[in-house]
């Protein structure tokens, strides 16, 4: 006789799959392994997922918080100088925890391994992405009304620029972890923002 389905938290188990996603990918996460870091039996999982590993991704994807996302919007929204939020943005990436520098963008790493496996879950991805870009616009928008961004790139290109750069060193992080040699990398990108 099979045991009453557990009772948890639906949004942490979906948190503690996410970081699994993250770390391994979609791909390599296996269902043992998801239901291991949720703390839940398959019964459970089925019931809550009943997709299954798919649904519980979307969701992961859905819920995904990044802490250094929510500290930029929260820079921005408190009224601060817009280019130096940016710039702490990404100068946080250097001093990171090396557990992190090896698991790179979630959303960026989704992209990747999936553009030819599932579009529908490359595009959520992709419209996270297009919010951290939008954030970019806005704060760099923002920093020309000021007077504090001097460039005369287009804002457009500017904030792509941005999110390049953001992606691009989600993967180089992963080769050095030393905060000595990627803060000297971030710096030398960042002098576009003048």
């Amino acid at each position: 006789m099979a045991g009453r389905p557990k009772i948890f938290d639906k949004h942490e188990v979906v948190n503690k799959a996410a970081d699994l996603f993250w770390s391994k990918g979609y791909e390599a996460a296996s269902t043992e392994e998801l239901l291991a870091a949720m703390g839940i039996g398959k019964g459970s999982f089925y019931l809550a997922f009943p997709e299954g590993k798919r649904e519980l991704f979307e969701k992961a994807l859905d819920q995904f918080n990044n802490g250094a996302l929510q500290r930029l919007y929260a820079a921005l929204e408190k009224g601060g100088e817009p280019v130096e939020a940016i710039r702490r943005f990404f100068l946080d990436m250097a001093v990171a925890p090396k557990e992190e520098h090896g698991k790179g963008c979630f959303m960026g790493n989704t992209v990747a391994a999936l553009s030819n496996i599932d579009d529908e879950l490359k595009q959520k991805a992709v419209q996270r992405l297009k919010q951290l870009e939008q954030l970019f616009y806005n704060a760099i928008s923002k920093a020309k009304q000021q007077g504090t961004l001097k460039t005369g790139e287009d804002t457009a290109t500017l904030a792509r620029y941005l999110l390049t750069l953001w992606n691009g060193l989600n993967i180089t992080r992963r080769m050095y972890t030393d905060p000595k040699v990627l803060r000297p990398l971030i710096e030398l990108q960042l002098k576009i923002l003048h």
